[in-house]
């Protein structure tokens, strides 16, 4: 039952860490002020001390849940030993948690889901973003060529194009799940204009995770596309105009200009298209209605384990093994690319 005194002890709790925390701020950042500004008169001291409270807030947001989850990885901690994990689960009232590497040799070892493994889980999420980002790209980059020429209505293509960007990702899912309905969707009605029976997108795990694809695909091309003409509009015609007068083709025009003056923006857009696929939980929760652990992917399965089989110990641990497998491929596509030389240089 709904205990009003305890919500509001709660709350009461949480504004007063909150006046303790922005009291802090303010007595660092007046400490600050008089000792490195006003005092020693540090030509640093004045961006520092406008970067403090982002940077207390960035190891308050992020660091701490980060360490804690990095303590709770090495307990088993789970519905049936809901504890205080403290310091490694060593020091709870009710006995010793500490299982020290046993969850991360289970992540590898053991089933993650009750019918998937980790093996199988990274290939499909590899599918999924290799799949995803190759369309995103290609698709994005064409219709930003297109929309770059003059053409009629191209105000009216780019807001169409936009659109799937634009709309709330939970609103347009809900509308896709609806869509792949076996018997009343629309996508399986369309089909049947053209003879071909209905598919069952929501039941079979293969076409389930097309069906994955096919939505992801629709709402990240936007994103690729604006990003792409953006940098298109920026290369100067005069390039062209040049080549126009060396006789050069089109193709030639476009592998040796437009393709090395896009290569600094696809770059790091490739890399960011490829974590925000890869961390990609919003369309396969929606899509995948039925729970399918087969169309599964890393993070939804990470999802499954710790809030569906309340494994969280075991989540905590699966957690830090997807962040090094997207830091070691960072470090290595970084090094490879020279996505960041003109950043490290400047």
């Amino acid at each position: 039952m709904f205990d009003l005194n305890q919500a509001f002890t709660a709350l009461s709790d949480v504004a007063m860490t909150l006046v303790v925390l922005l009291v802090l701020v303010a007595a660092l950042e007046a400490f600050h002020y008089v000792v490195f500004v006003r005092w020693r008169k540090s030509r640093m001291a004045l961006p520092i001390m406008f970067l403090t409270p982002a940077v207390l807030g960035l190891l308050i947001l992020y660091v701490y849940p980060l360490l804690w989850e990095l303590n709770v990885s090495f307990t088993k901690m789970s519905i049936r030993y809901f504890v205080d994990p403290g310091f490694l689960g060593l020091d709870t009232t009710k006995g010793s948690i500490f299982v020290g590497f046993q969850n991360y040799i289970d992540v590898f070892t053991k089933p993650v889901l009750p019918q998937t493994s980790f093996y199988q889980l990274f290939a499909q999420t590899i599918v999924w973003t290799a799949i995803n980002v190759f369309f995103h790209v290609v698709l994005g980059v064409l219709l930003a060529l297109m929309l770059n020429r003059r053409l009629r209505g191209r105000t009216l293509y780019r807001a169409l194009l936009i659109l799937p960007w634009a709309i709330p990702a939970v609103a347009s899912l809900q509308i896709w799940r609806t869509e792949y309905n076996f018997q009343y969707g629309a996508v399986n009605q369309i089909l049947d204009l053209f003879g071909v029976a209905p598919i069952p997108w929501l039941s079979d795990p293969i076409w389930n995770f097309v069906a994955m694809l096919i939505t992801n695909i629709w709402l990240g091309v936007p994103f690729m596309m604006v990003l792409t003409l953006g940098a298109l509009q920026s290369i100067s015609q005069d390039y062209y105009e040049a080549a126009d007068l060396d006789g050069a083709s089109g193709t030639q025009a476009f592998r040796s200009i437009t393709v090395p003056l896009l290569k600094p923006i696809l770059l790091p857009a490739i890399l960011l298209g490829i974590f925000l696929t890869f961390n990609n939980i919003l369309v396969p929760f929606f899509i995948n209605a039925n729970n399918l652990t087969s169309s599964d992917i890393l993070v939804t399965a990470l999802y499954r384990a710790a809030f569906s089989f309340t494994r969280y110990g075991f989540a905590a641990a699966f957690a830090f093994v997807i962040f090094a497998i997207l830091l070691v491929f960072t470090f290595f596509y970084v090094r490879k690319t020279n996505v960041l030389k003109g950043a490290l240089e400047s």
